[in-house]
């Protein structure tokens, strides 16, 4: 009975051999990269409510066509090095691997960002989903019906992300800080009767609960390929652009609602400089 079990290890070990023997052992690069793939996020500093002598709750929009905000949207596809692109990040986590819950933005007329309503993968995909319309032809040419299928958005259709976030004043730091609640992925899509390019809502990501997979997921740096951040360091470091849609106001209004093309980005950058000033004006030179 003990030759027999020696023999079965023994073919084990030799098999495992083999198929080691079998992978490739080139590396692909000067060394191995291991920081990244064991990244912990930054712990938030405490905060009571007692610290925060003002605060303000600002929604934010990043136009991913934007040169600084490219990081976010490319590689279209999955890279052989494991490298992928914001949005699909988000998706394998939701939908895969369950480390992050997606939550319903609610509906055209009244909109939900606070998380309360959390949606099954089969409700995400079917956010994702969009409806194609295909003509059906007789033999002469002719319609003579219409076909509906249902497919997956991609990634490259996402042209938007809201950004929610809330800015205060901690008098025990002395400092004006911010912290990210939460993340909206919004798709650009043109509308198949009017021709127009309009703006579809799929989920919300309660920032806090994804930051350990942000961590641990690298995004190319331009100027140094040696220094791979992670899409934590670029929220954590504001390494983005964007521009304000909406602050907490008595009428509960996007700037949208009551400006338009030119004027609604001079009143996004009149905002950022009113949370500014707040600080500014704590301090006397």
């Amino acid at each position: 009975m003990k030759k027999l079990f020696l023999l079965f290890l023994v073919s084990l070990i030799v098999f495992s051999f083999e198929s080691n023997a079998q992978e490739s052992t080139v590396l692909d690069g000067i060394y191995v990269k291991e920081n990244f793939t064991s990244r912990r996020v930054i712990p938030y500093t405490s905060l009571r409510e007692a610290d925060v002598m003002w605060n303000k709750r600002v929604w934010r929009r990043i136009d991913i066509r934007e040169k600084q905000n490219q990081v976010l949207y490319f590689p279209v596809k999955e890279l052989s090095q494991g490298r992928k692109n914001f949005f699909e990040v988000v998706y394998d986590a939701v939908m895969n691997e369950g480390t992050i819950t997606a939550y319903s933005p609610g509906s055209v007329v009244e909109k939900d960002d606070m998380f309360t309503t959390p949606l099954t993968p089969e409700e995400v995909l079917d956010a994702l989903s969009e409806e194609v319309v295909n003509e059906q032809y007789d033999d002469f040419g002719s319609v003579v019906g219409y076909d509906t299928l249902k497919n997956t958005i991609e990634s490259s259709k996402i042209r938007y992300y809201d950004i929610k976030e809330e800015w205060f004043f901690d008098k025990q730091r002395s400092v004006m800080d911010v912290r990210i609640i939460g993340i909206h992925p919004i798709v650009e899509k043109q509308n198949a009767e009017t021709g127009d390019m309009e703006l579809l809502q799929t989920f919300w990501v309660y920032y806090p609960e994804a930051r350990f997979v942000f961590a641990n997921n690298e995004v190319f740096n331009r100027t140094n390929d040696s220094e791979r951040r992670t899409f934590e360091d670029i929220f954590w470091k504001r390494q983005f652009a964007s521009r304000i849609v909406k602050v907490s106001n008595v009428y509960d209004r996007d700037i949208a609602n009551y400006r338009s093309g030119i004027d609604a980005l001079l009143e996004s950058e009149k905002l950022k400089e009113e949370i500014f000033n707040v600080e500014h004006d704590l301090w006397s030179y």
